[in-house]
């Protein structure tokens, strides 16, 4: 292939990206101007600065990678470019959960490198032994370059001057490329979360009875939608058990504040909040301040471990177990229930407070459950696209009955105590199944839907629980349908625990007086910047919150 043809190939390979991002963002129309005309110019220019194009382009590469990144990301959610979450995400996604993704999501992968191998491979075979360009043809398209890096100027500054237009947010890659550094950032923060608080301490006041051996379990949820839980009005049975336990409190209206497990778990069990997120940062977490109570911890884990906040909250337990670093591959959850029944027999005189994180209805759904528990068919997952999305809802639903019968087993074991109890369920985040015309799958997208935010919130506690704490339990029942958001659980958990310490959070807790009822709701966006929730929803989620009677402020 002659060095000219070589030349406009490789452009357009680099400019591929750049046409996506340009159909698919929300951005001025001068920004996509920008968005084309810049990039246009600047790989022509970096083409052209080497005398062979194969190795112009080869040094140009890292621009194909993001750009393959992109389309992939594309593929995913529809729209939004790689932000600081995703990033962070690949960092702490095991190669188990990534292989279980991309086979899920080939066809993406399969158009990437049909577009991008075979230029490659082409570029470092003819590298050494290809022809540089003609001079003459040099001269002449490098004049042309800069002209039209001096016509993309004009754009450029109109938009600079919109204030509308965010350079660092809209122009892609150097979007992507700051985002790489703030997620850089963040992982230096969390690298030194350890040290930083280790002399932490809450303060605690106040606690219930030593006397009294009560047990609290919270069980964090993993990619569980409420919108496909039977019991949150759904047309499937998908929680045939919890539908028939008694004390259970059902709250409707709660919305998680981020998309990301990374940043959602942590706003589960710390004091951090979507408005106040750097406080994850500074202090420790619920374990930490149960032990600091008095109460015997314990943190078990079906998620495998990735060197993330979630590890080292779970780590800050009397008694640490990650299911995995034991069993290989992805187990199932329901074998955490005799671990569970166990660690109850080894505390049984003591007041005992343990977390449980499961896999939940993690992507590949249909790994998260056994043969025997396959109750909607067919649900074998061979590919993940709208035209599967029937096999996909059926192997989804059967991992919420899973979690239903793991749940129902988590209760029952309590029950059988005698003692007082409570448990509390929450999922991190929710998940789209190509729910409508904008065919988004997954979660952790830049834009958030309702289907990735809208999780089940359950509470449920023993007999001799309520007759002790019949206040507290009167003042949750009387919630159920109010709107919450995940930062309600860190201060609830601590008003069934009866702790009181300096950060209690005591309006945001379900079982408080002090208790207010929101509002506003916010959500976390990928720059850590708190946002009201509706400004992060498009019109199509903002319809369904209002079909399912659900808060939506105006």
């Amino acid at each position: 292939m002659t060095p000219r043809r070589l030349f406009y190939l490789y452009l357009i390979i680099l400019l591929i990206p750049q046409l996506d991002v340009c159909v698919t963002e929300r951005m001025v129309g001068i920004g996509k101007v920008v968005l084309i005309l810049l990039p246009l110019a600047f790989y022509w220019l970096f083409l052209l600065a080497f005398k062979k194009p194969s190795k112009a382009f080869l040094w140009a590469f890292p621009f194909a990678f993001l750009g393959a990144f992109q389309i992939v990301l594309g593929y995913l959610y529809g729209h939004g470019v790689i932000g600081v979450d995703m990033w962070l995400t690949l960092t702490t996604t095991s190669p188990n959960e990534a292989g279980e993704m991309l086979t899920q999501i080939y066809p993406s992968v399969v158009a990437v490198c049909i577009i991008y191998l075979p230029t490659l491979i082409y570029a470092i075979s003819h590298v050494k032994r290809e022809e540089p360009y003609n001079p003459k043809f040099l001269r002449k398209m490098r004049q042309g370059g800069w002209a039209m890096l001096a016509v993309a100027l004009i754009p450029t500054a109109m938009a600079l001057g919109n204030k509308d237009y965010h350079f660092m947010d809209d122009f892609f890659p150097v979007n992507v490329c700051y985002n790489f550094k703030l997620a850089l950032d963040r992982a230096k923060l969390s690298a030194k979360y350890v040290d930083r608080v280790k002399d932490f301490r809450f303060g605690v006041t106040e606690s219930d009875s030593d006397t009294i051996p009560e047990v609290v379990l919270m069980v964090v949820g993993e990619t569980s939608r409420a919108t496909n839980w039977s019991i949150f009005g759904y047309g499937r049975e998908t929680t045939p058990r919890l539908a028939q336990t008694p004390n259970l409190l059902i709250f409707t209206d709660c919305m998680s504040q981020s998309n990301t497990t990374h940043k959602s778990v942590p706003i589960i069990l710390t004091a951090a909040t979507a408005e106040d997120f750097d406080v994850l940062y500074e202090s420790k977490g619920i374990l930490a301040a149960a032990d600091e109570a008095g109460w015997a911890t314990a943190f078990l884990s079906n998620e495998p471990r990735n060197h993330s906040f979630n590890d080292f909250l779970g780590e800050q337990a009397r008694e640490v177990r990650f299911q995995r670093d034991s069993l290989h591959g992805s187990p199932h959850d329901n074998l955490l229930v005799p671990l569970f029944k166990d660690a109850l027999r080894r505390h049984t005189g003591e007041r005992f407070f343990m977390v449980i994180h499961t896999y939940g209805a993690h992507p590949t759904y249909s790994d998260r459950y056994t043969r025997e528990e396959a109750f909607f068919q067919p649900d074998k997952i061979i590919k993940s696209s709208k035209d599967t999305r029937d096999v996909l809802i059926n192997a989804y639903d059967n991992a919420i009955r899973m979690t239903d019968g793991l749940l129902a087993d988590f209760i029952a074991a309590l029950d059988s105590t005698g003692r007082p109890a409570a448990m509390l369920y929450v999922s991190d985040h929710g998940e789209d199944i190509f729910d409508d015309h904008r065919n988004m799958y997954m979660h952790a997208s830049p834009y958030p839907s309702y289907y990735q935010l809208h999780v089940p919130l359950l509470c449920w506690t023993s007999d001799a629980y309520k007759a002790l704490h019949g206040e507290r339990v009167a003042l949750m029942a009387g919630r159920q349908g109010d709107p919450l958001q995940t930062d309600c659980v860190y201060p609830t958990l601590l008003s069934l625990m009866g702790i009181q310490c300096r950060n209690n959070q005591s309006t945001l807790s379900l079982a408080d007086k002090n208790y207010r009822k929101k509002t506003r709701r916010s959500y976390l966006n990928d720059h850590n910047k708190t946002m009201r929730l509706e400004q992060m929803l498009d019109a199509e989620d903002i319809e369904v919150m209002k079909q399912r009677g659900m808060f939506v402020q105006e």
